[in-house]
């Protein structure tokens, strides 16, 4: 079994010479510049992590399939970007803020191509056609909670159901099927790629619960974003949501009052809404449903039918991830 720095090592130097290097390299450049701004890589070492569970002596034979699910990730970002107007993406200039937007949509889809390229370098050939319905199944739900992120902009009436069913599908999809595309390319039986996709799964919604407060309550140096953007462009995120359920008529009519502050004058609008969501406890609340989520996890993951020690990776990838600046 490899360790975590080991699973990077193997993966990070699979993609230095998995680089984009055709013409123009206008269209490419960009792709190489988000590729290489870092990030946790999450996705493809749960794609590893899972595969080794039950080959683990093979896990690199994986790595086209950590490599696809990377590069499909980093294309949700690119445009992403763009749709948030982000300028910050792991501490660097956004892809669409260093070129232009009409660069990063273009650099974008051509990663998208890649994604299916890498998928297809996979040597299993029996487990090939079902892997690409779940990468396609992913994909699509992707875009799914997309969209449903861009219809809350102006809908009124977002519960907090309707705020976790989209992060379900915008972020946690994409965790539990890294995991199960790993589980399926090692021949897994169907009962653990099951649970282990429902651990991606609930493990996913905790760490966009955990997003939301670092967006909000975080350290931008640590993050890597810009402090308080959902905020700025008005997100419904669970903390907003959350306090619209607990405030009085005075609190809730504030915050959105707040919500429709103008951006310019962001600074003010950011410190009143946190003070008001640190009023009405908010973290608090939020820090209390991502353990639950984390828990729900857990239970799947301990009955995927492997020793303890083959599970002890996960663990550790989810203690990694939230033992960061909160």
């Amino acid at each position: 079994m490899q360790d975590l720095n080991t699973l990077k090592s193997i993966l990070e130097k699979y993609r230095e010479v998995s680089t984009f290097s055709r013409h123009p390299k206008e269209l490419y450049d960009p792709a190489n510049y988000i590729m290489g701004l870092g990030g946790k890589r999450m996705r493809p070492l749960l794609v590893l992590a899972a595969y080794q569970m039950f080959r683990a002596s093979q896990v690199k034979e994986a790595l086209p399939l950590a490599y696809a699910v990377e590069v499909f990730h980093n294309f949700t970002l690119v445009h992403d970007d763009i749709m948030d107007d982000a300028p910050i993406r792991r501490g660097q200039p956004t892809v669409h803020t260093k070129w232009d937007a009409n660069t990063a949509i273009l650099s974008g889809d051509v990663m998208l191509i890649a994604a299916y390229e890498s998928l297809m370098q996979f040597k299993g050939e029996a487990q090939l056609p079902r892997l690409i319905r779940v990468f396609n199944r992913v994909a699509r739900e992707v875009c799914e909670g997309q969209q449903m992120d861009m219809n809350f902009e102006n809908d009124s009436n977002v519960t907090i159901d309707n705020y976790l069913r989209m992060i379900e599908l915008k972020t946690a999809v994409l965790l539990g099927g890294s995991l199960e595309m790993g589980a399926i390319g090692a021949g897994a039986k169907e009962e653990d790629i099951m649970h282990l996709s429902e651990f991606g799964r609930f493990i996913g919604i905790a760490f966009q619960l955990q997003d939301d407060l670092l967006d909000t309550f975080g350290d931008s140096k640590k993050f890597g974003k810009k402090i308080g953007g959902d905020i700025v462009q008005n997100k419904k995120t669970f903390l907003i949501l959350k306090a619209y359920e607990l405030g009085d008529p005075d609190q809730v009519a504030r915050l959105k009052a707040l919500m429709q502050t103008p951006t310019t004058q962001e600074d003010e609008k950011i410190k009143k809404t946190t003070g008001l969501l640190t009023e009405l406890e908010i973290p608090h609340h939020a820090a209390v449903l991502r353990d639950e989520y984390r828990d729900k996890a857990f239970r799947h993951l301990e009955q995927v039918d492997t020793r303890d020690e083959e599970k002890q990776l996960l663990y550790d990838m989810t203690e990694w991830v939230f033992s960061r600046e909160k």
